[in-house]
């Protein structure tokens, strides 16, 4: 299976991470309910296996602990896709959540880059996840996994929603662009790494 597992410690967060690309149980605990549902529904509709037990200093916000679970995450990807041999690399999706309509589309290209256009408000949901991290979490997932994340809020009224729409665009479009379908690197180069 391909599968990878780290761990990140700072002076202001912790985290430990295990990501199997072919499918498993989830597992998440960050400590913000809110951004746990959102990991929830990446590990669900992307259809891996994803453990995360991570802390940060929460008392301060939650960007630190947010963004380094995004890097973390990247890191797992780019590790667990290896060469990239066989790969789709190329996927899109579009997913309604009530109101809300999310599109993305990923490329594995071995080469970061993040657009991210959606109207979300600076609140807090939950328990003290600030909104605008959604941004920053697809930001570096995308630089630290080497892929480009092309995210758009098409439409959108409640928050919960909106935020909820992307995180399972995200899955989607991941689930087809990691998908075997071939035997050689996707890439007139011969190599889809930075």
């Amino acid at each position: 299976m391909r599968t990878a597992s780290l761990r990140r410690a700072t002076t202001e967060t912790e985290v430990e991470l295990t990501l199997q690309l072919d499918g498993g149980e989830a597992r998440i605990h960050t400590g913000l309910g809110y951004f746990d549902h959102m990991l929830m529904q990446l590990a669900k509709h992307g259809g891996f296996g994803l453990a995360i037990e991570a802390k940060g200093d929460l008392p301060v916000d939650s960007h630190h602990l947010v963004e380094d679970v995004g890097l973390c995450l990247g890191d797992a990807l780019k590790e667990a896709l290896g060469e990239r041999a066989g790969l789709a690399r190329y996927a899109h999706a579009y997913v309604p959540l009530d109101e809300a309509l999310a599109r993305v589309v990923v490329d594995l290209s071995g080469r970061p880059w993040c657009e991210f256009q959606a109207d979300l408000p600076p609140i807090i949901l939950g328990d003290g996840f600030q909104v605008e991290m959604v941004r920053e979490f697809f930001v570096a997932l995308a630089m630290r996994g080497g892929l480009a994340i092309h995210a758009d809020l098409i439409r959108g009224v409640n928050t919960h929603h909106k935020v909820e729409a992307l995180f399972k665009a995200l899955a989607r479009a991941l689930r087809q662009a990691t998908r075997i379908e071939g035997g050689g690197v996707p890439s007139t180069k011969g190599t889809l790494s930075a």
